[in-house]
């Protein structure tokens, strides 16, 4: 692509100039991360990231410093989105795009909270809003690219931290060749693991968003100061010129889909296909003798049945259908903590059997199914039909689904006031002068003891 091109989207881009489809939808996903970063906060991942960011990434005098997300300690600003978006990650329910295979706000909400944390003047709600944006357009075109020319499947932090290096070059004003550099150097550096052993062996390295957050903030600065870095193939390439052709035009943040579910996004056509089943022939848990899923190549190297960890759990595709069966619902809750070892879903998850299925491997990546049968005691069989996740583009959660999600992951940890306060900053940033308040309430530690207390448990899951 023209850098000249890509120079003038990042920088001339308004926010009164965006559609107004794309406007709210940076208010869905800013909402929708909020909520996963709360839930993340209890996990194991997220503690250790936190501590280890205020201990290996401290600031140095007189170096640009922020705080980290929901915890208020401070690193400099490239512990802070590495520990932002591995909290995030910790909690398998943020956003995400086909095409990708992965994700792009993950990475992009804890980098613009540090740098905005860390600016000397204000940045405004609506530039706040704008540069969430174009960090996704420039993140997705990335990742796409990569998977068109690489023939490995890597995770998302290899492809993010260039949408990071976007949202660094409209805040700081960066020129046409520091930003060149900069996209080159995250590419370069870019952490290029392996996805799939992650899936096959789940642990907390996860995605790699962590790394591509901080990565991406490193080569920006690096440029700043006049580093210089090999071009970025995924960008300047002459295989994907066609990927960046409509830049500016075609919104790729409109996308994106939204999970219903806290676990792995190919493990969701399944669980949605059996709770279909289950509700729509009333059947008791206590009548499926066995349970075969047909889903995607990739969607059965999900195969965890008895996860000993939350990474397992998130990971895995019978344990959540199973617990989705067993407790007609699937909940936050219902990847960690006690129902790991509860017997009941541990029994429903060894009796799932998964399946490759030709026809939906074809259908990869584009669109994700499953199908489902639930064989009974007595010899009778009943089968779903051909199911995909909900939250896609085409069949997308709606406004009052995103709100009572993010009360569902948020209102625990957070405190339900404080909750409800982060609702309103989000949904009046638009209209502020400054984002102070709302990177405040992002940054800020929930008050010791938060819990719900009068707000019934919303079950948005089950929907």
């Amino acid at each position: 692509m023209e850098m000249t091109r890509l120079h003038s989207f990042l920088v001339q881009t308004r926010y009164d100039g965006l559609p107004p489809e794309v406007r709210r939808m940076a208010e869905r996903c800013l909402i929708d991360l909020a909520g996963t970063a709360a839930a993340g906060l209890a996990t194991p991942l997220s503690h250790m990231i936190r501590n280890h960011a205020v201990r290996a990434f401290g600031a140095g005098e007189g170096a640009p410093r922020a705080r980290l997300l929901f915890d208020g300690r401070v690193a400099s600003p490239l512990g802070a989105a590495m520990a932002g978006g591995m909290t995030i990650d910790s909690f398998d329910a943020h956003d995400g795009h086909v095409l990708t295979k992965g994700h792009a706000g993950v990475a992009i909400l804890p980098a613009l909270l540090a740098l905005a944390d860390a600016a000397e003047t204000p940045v405004s709600g609506p530039e706040f809003l704008t540069a969430l944006v174009i960090g996704y357009e420039v993140a997705i075109r990335a990742g796409i690219a990569q998977h068109a020319t690489c023939p490995d499947y890597h995770t998302s932090g290899a492809w993010n931290a260039l949408g990071v290096v976007a949202v660094a070059a409209r805040l700081w004003g960066l020129d046409p060749e520091r930003t060149r550099h900069a996209l080159g150097i995250a590419e370069y550096h870019g952490p290029r693991s392996q996805m799939m052993r992650c899936i096959d062996f789940p642990t907390m390295v996860k995605d790699g968003s962590g790394w591509g957050a901080m990565c991406g903030l490193s080569a920006a600065y690096l440029a700043a100061d006049g580093f210089t870095g090999a071009p970025a193939l995924v960008v300047e390439s002459e295989p994907v010129k066609p990927l960046w052709a409509d830049l500016g035009q075609r919104w790729r943040i409109l996308e994106l889909y939204f999970k219903p579910y806290p676990v792995c996004r190919w493990a969701q056509p399944a669980v949605e296909a059996a709770l279909v089943l289950q509700r729509g022939h009333k059947i008791d848990p206590a009548a499926i003798e066995m349970i075969d899923v047909e889903t995607f190549h990739e969607a059965v190297r999900l195969d965890q049945h008895r996860p000993a960890s939350t990474e397992e759990a998130q990971y895995s595709l019978p344990f959540p259908v199973a617990a989705a069966i067993v407790r007609g619902r699937l909940a936050p809750t219902d990847v960690s903590g006690e129902a790991l070892a509860d017997p009941a879903i541990l029994a429903m998850s060894d009796r799932i059997r998964l399946q490759e299925a030709p026809d939906l491997n074809a259908r990869f990546p584009a669109e994700r199914f499953a199908r489902v049968r639930f064989h009974l005691k007595g010899g009778k069989t009943v089968a779903s039909d051909t199911t995909p996740a909900r939250g896609d583009a085409e069949r997308p959660l709606a406004d009052d689904e995103i709100l009572a999600k993010f009360h569902e992951l948020a209102d625990q940890p957070l405190g339900i006031p404080a909750a409800r306060k982060l609702e309103e900053r989000i949904a009046a940033l638009a209209r502020q002068a400054d984002a102070r308040p709302l990177v405040d309430a992002l940054l800020t530690a929930p008050l010791p003891g938060a819990a719900p207390s009068d707000r019934k448990r919303s079950g948005f899951v089950a929907a």
